[in-house]
């Protein structure tokens, strides 16, 4: 169920014109936490796009959570969140 919650992820981004969208499960971490019990699922995303340019950290945040937000908190528990823009990612060490 979860590869499914991923593919949302995945398509509602795609509105952010990422140049990548990488979404980790994290739920097995979490098994017996208390928003675990429900169902909804915790992921790692790293999304990498222009429009995160001239951005603060809490906007480029609040992009990816207004795409998401019809997904919580059924689907998604948590999110760990890393948004740049494509000259930070190919700066950054892989």
């Amino acid at each position: 169920m979860n590869q499914e919650r991923m593919d949302w992820i995945r398509e509602r981004l795609q509105a952010l014109a990422p140049r990548s969208v990488e979404v980790q499960d994290d739920s097995h971490l979490h098994a017996g936490h208390a928003g675990a019990q429900g169902g909804a699922g915790h992921f790692r995303l790293l999304v990498v796009s222009s429009r995160f340019a001239g951005l603060n950290r809490v906007a480029r945040h609040r992009l990816v959570y207004d795409r998401l937000a019809d997904l919580m908190p059924t689907h998604i528990h948590a999110l760990a969140i890393q948004a740049l823009t494509p000259e930070e990612h190919s700066a950054s060490p892989h």
